[in-house]
């Protein structure tokens, strides 16, 4: 007879949210990667290719692609092939995503911030 889990299905999904979202913020956290979603979101929605970041970045290729690649996989860049071209683009959906997770946290749930406020600083 299989063991019953303890946890709530919303508790799982939950934990599994947190989990993917904290994935998520640790892949934007070094300085490069910051910048690197700047620079792309800066160029939505058409993007960048790869040499156009390296050299508005100054990031060496090898370090780049690692730091695309991070990106990538957490979900928060997009890559297209154009020929022998990568272009990138920010995954707005995965930012609002993330944003909507703060928000909630912070704007109804405890109301540590107004959220006039946020809109405030999104205008």
């Amino acid at each position: 007879m299989a063991a019953l889990s303890t946890k709530a299905p919303s508790a799982s999904k939950s934990s599994e949210r947190v989990a993917k979202y904290a994935d998520m913020f640790s892949a934007m956290g070094t300085e490069p990667r910051l910048r690197i979603m700047q620079l792309l979101l800066t160029a939505h929605p058409e993007g960048l290719v790869v040499s156009e970041i390296q050299e508005e970045l100054e990031i060496p290729n090898s370090t780049l692609s690692h730091h695309l690649d991070k990106l990538r996989t957490e979900g928060l860049v997009e890559v297209q092939r154009e020929g022998t071209f990568l272009r990138y683009t920010a995954n707005t959906g995965a930012l609002q995503e993330l944003l909507q997770f703060l928000y909630a946290e912070c704007c109804t749930r405890n109301k540590a911030l107004k959220p006039q406020d946020i809109i405030q600083i999104c205008k």
